[in-house]
């Protein structure tokens, strides 16, 4: 061990080092050759040189202590967890991120240009006679954690865009990244090109804040190179829909709210397991990895929520929870019949459970209300909706907006809170019509709002507002014309017709949709549309789509009004 140790020592030392010798435009210089003049000068104001990195091995806390004095540094608080170094390790060396104790340490150092930056130090605690020795061998003779990084000095999509774009004209191969909500920081990896000359071949670049939006391109260019990895990533996939439906099952984001004293301190394992009635390793277990996904964050008190993670609280704002269990439950196990669908054309809910998608809710009144909130859970899809030209409009003239099939009264809730002038009429299944009555009720709009219970056969006349949301992706094209020719026939000459859906986009770009186009298919039978395609079902109703707006969640609104006489339906 004292032979490993002074190893770490003189590794640190010469990161130590290196770090006060450098500065950001002659280490860019170094790592991107050819990049010089006008380019270089703009990303160096946009990013500076921050730290050098290294990954040490000290077998304990006092060991990591005397390796950091004899360097000259000093830590001004202990170590904090690492997410990306650690799930690289445990991806590397085949081993549950759970066993490894990373940890993250950034000692300052005053450079020779006056300039105060540091050293990323990460830490794997390897105890004497632990099997981690072999993992530290390989580590520091490989040395794939050492890198130099930049820190953006302004956070903004389309700069962050542009620096990584920069570094891929000069040679730089994306190589991975992550978000880490410890600190709240999120790092784009990239390999230098063999001919750099700073003697490190990882560059990171740090941006602080949440920026998994821009990061997802980035990590997506890295898997590209890496198939084997990329696909077992993949396959895995339906292990974080079970690990979050566990995580709601077993209500522990609500005991991790509870006992946090308002968010002020983690919670330990074992006090959120007595109360929640769990094994405290497994709970462990299962925390740990809803860390690496960012759901829980851990520090030294134990697991607290991060943002994603409160959204599946009950009782939360915007709570997906109800999702979380659908997709976790009825949803999740129809999809292993997806194959008999594709096969078959057949719907591989209906086939799993005896009947279709909305008999079997209606009969079971427990799922049928988690399906009401689930529909509810996409809610911030509904955000600008009420802002819309076509509602603010009415609002003007105290008009009537009819929300056909609109589930609880999420939507139409919400467009009655924004307009108090207009007037609502929800029409829905008897058993959901009385759900809708007490959620509307209890917002005080009972005595703006009327509700009808019924089929689409049934939509009131002479409104001046319809709003048909997320229910044309249920059916099947002849179902869909049915449906409208329903609308027209209700409207006036004048009257407005808001489509909500989601729409595959025309060229083949990743959106939500897409995936939605699938879940459709084998748990209803319906169907996600491109634009034109709803544009022909409009026009065989009597319909016209006079534009689309786009919402939050890769949605969008279909503003429709009738072209003339209404279709009498003859043709269906």
């Amino acid at each position: 061990m004292i032979t490993t140790l002074s190893g770490d020592t003189s590794r640190l030392r010469a990161t130590v080092d290196f770090v006060k010798e450098q500065d950001t435009a002659t280490l860019l210089r170094l790592l991107l050759p050819g990049l010089d003049g006008p380019e270089l000068r703009a990303l160096a104001e946009r990013c500076g040189f921050s730290h050098a990195a290294l990954l040490v091995f000290p077998p304990d806390e006092a060991a990591l202590d005397a390796t950091l004095a004899d360097c000259g540094l000093v830590a001004d608080a202990p170590p904090r967890p690492s997410v990306i170094v650690r799930e690289r390790l445990a991806v590397r060396h085949k081993r549950s991120a759970a066993e490894l104790d990373v940890g993250i340490l950034r000692p300052a150092v005053v450079c020779l240009d006056g300039a105060r930056r540091w050293v990323e130090v990460f830490t794997l605690t390897v105890p004497p006679a632990s099997d981690l020795d072999t993992v530290a061998v390989y580590e520091r003779e490989r040395q794939h954690e050492a890198h130099v990084a930049f820190e953006v000095e302004t956070p903004d999509p389309l700069v962050l865009r542009g620096l990584c774009a920069a570094f891929g004209r000069y040679g730089a191969v994306p190589d991975g990244g992550g978000y880490n909500p410890h600190e709240n920081g999120t790092v784009f990896y990239f390999t230098a090109p063999a001919e750099a000359k700073a003697g490190y071949r990882r560059v990171e670049l740090y941006v602080p804040g949440d920026h998994r939006d821009v990061l997802a391109a980035h990590l997506d260019e890295h898997r590209a190179r890496q198939p084997a990895e990329t696909l077992l990533r993949l396959l895995t996939g339906a292990w974080t829909t079970q690990a979050l439906a566990a995580f709601v099952r077993l209500d522990v984001a609500d005991a991790m709210d509870r006992n946090a004293m308002d968010g002020k301190r983690g919670v330990g394992v074992a006090e959120l397991a007595r109360d929640v009635g769990a094994s405290t390793p497994n709970l462990a277990t299962l925390l740990r990895y809803l860390a690496m996904l960012g759901v829980v964050s851990e520090d030294r008190d134990g697991f607290r929520l991060t943002d994603t993670g409160t959204l599946l609280r009950a009782d939360a704002e915007g709570s997906m929870r109800a999702l979380a269990l659908m997709y976790g439950g009825p949803f999740y196990e129809s999809f292993a019949g997806l194959d008999h669908t594709v096969r078959t054309g057949q719907v591989a809910f209906e086939q799993r459970f005896g009947e279709n998608h909305f008999d079997h809710f209606a009969r079971d009144p427990e799922l049928a209300e988690l399906f009401d909130r689930s529909m509810a859970a996409g809610s911030r899809m509904f955000d600008p909706l009420p802002a819309h030209p076509v509602l603010t409009a009415a609002a003007a003239e105290g008009a009537t907006v009819v929300d056909i099939a609109g589930g609880n009264g999420e939507l139409l809730g919400r467009i009655l809170s924004a307009h108090p002038r207009l007037q609502g009429v929800l029409l829905e299944r008897p058993h959901t019509v009385e759900t809708a009555r007490r959620l509307l009720g209890a917002a005080g709009h009972t005595e703006r709002c009327a509700f009808r219970a019924g089929d689409f056969a049934d939509v009131p006349a002479g409104a001046d507002v319809y709003v048909l949301s997320r229910v044309l992706h249920d059916w099947d094209d002849d179902r869909c014309r049915e449906i409208l020719r329903h609308c027209a026939r209700a409207m006036t000459d004048t009257a407005d017709l808001l489509v909500v859906e989601r729409v595959l986009p025309a060229d083949g770009s990743a959106s939500l949709a897409t995936a939605w186009d699938l879940h459709m298919m084998c748990n209803v039978g319906g169907r996600e549309r491109r634009a034109a395609h709803y544009a022909r079902l409009f026009a065989d109703a009597g319909l016209t789509l006079v534009d689309r707006t786009p919402l939050p969640l890769d949605g969008s609104v279909l503003h429709v009004r009738r072209t003339g006489p209404a279709d009498t339906g003859s043709k269906v």
